[in-house]
């Protein structure tokens, strides 16, 4: 994969790298020592309100990522804002910390949203950041802010979000299809947790360690094999010779080699899979 985010002049690998060592985690966001940035820098931010995590974004007028959080949380389920207090207060207290950190206000941000989700749970998430103290500038489907940044000409994009899988197939450079599937990492955290007998919050964070990912592997393997039949279904019939899966639960080890033998498709994931969505989504606010 050797796409360059536009304006950047990086690579893919090193634009993702990049972002990872500016988007903190909450526990290490708290502390981080504030930014040395130019006032006059006009930003793009982006939020992603996903059924496992929340992640915010911000990145200058080229699009180089200045700053971020994410953070575990579990206010959205499939697209749909189930906890629109606890999203709300989560988002402003990412807002204030990453505000802390750049020296400056955030007061815009764009978002997105799974494939199908019904319009009114669309607004619903617009309506949690602007709850939280930011005017939502945009709303984009996932898949279009994960091709934000991956810029593809032709292939499918897969991506394995917390609670469902969404697939778009790209021809010459747009999005011509979607689709999204209930499976996804609450899955994969669910099967361990039963497998094990362990809680579900032990379970989630067994599924983020590539440590324990050889000896999990064999029980999350059906629902690698899920998401692949999802897949496989939704790119049938289309001319399809490449897929890139994004979204954190395609970071577990083994993920595109099932997808590649169900599908018979060539199949790649970007490093740090979990931000490429939430960049694109980032990308989709106008600079202000």
């Amino acid at each position: 994969m050797n796409a360059t985010p536009v304006g950047t002049g990086l690579s893919l690998e090193a634009y993702l790298t990049q972002a990872e060592t500016v988007i903190l985690h909450r526990s290490l966001s708290e502390n981080a020592p504030p930014l040395d940035l130019d006032g006059g820098r006009r930003l793009k931010v982006g939020v992603d309100l996903g059924t496992a995590y929340l992640v915010l974004v911000v990145l200058d007028e080229d699009g180089t990522p200045l700053a971020g959080e994410w953070q575990f949380a579990q206010v959205v389920r499939d697209g749909l804002v189930v906890d629109f207090i606890g999203a709300t207060d989560l988002l402003r207290g990412m807002k204030a910390r990453v505000e802390r950190r750049l020296g400056r206000e955030l007061t815009h941000a764009a978002t997105g949203y799974p494939p199908g989700v019904p319009a009114a749970e669309v607004r619903a998430t617009g309506h949690v950041l602007e709850s939280a103290g930011l005017e939502c500038t945009g709303l984009v489907d996932e898949p279009s802010a994960a091709n934000n940044v991956l810029k593809l000409r032709r292939g499918a994009i897969v991506d394995v979000g917390g609670g469902t899988t969404g697939v778009a197939v790209i021809e010459d450079g747009q999005v011509v299809y979607t689709a999204d599937e209930a499976t996804g990492g609450t899955h994969f955290s669910l099967v361990i947790a039963g497998s094990l007998n362990i809680p579900f919050e032990e379970a989630e964070a067994l599924k983020v360690q590539p440590s324990q990912h050889a000896r999990l592997f064999p029980l999350v393997r059906p629902v690698m094999e899920k998401v692949a039949s999802i897949t496989a279904r939704h790119i049938q019939g289309r001319a399809v010779e490449q897929i890139t899966l994004v979204g954190g639960s395609s970071a577990f080890q083994g993920m595109a080699r099932v997808v590649e033998q169900y599908t018979g498709v060539r199949t790649t994931i970007p490093s740090h899979p979990v931000f490429v969505t939430p960049l694109g989504m980032a990308w989709h606010d106008p600079a202000a």
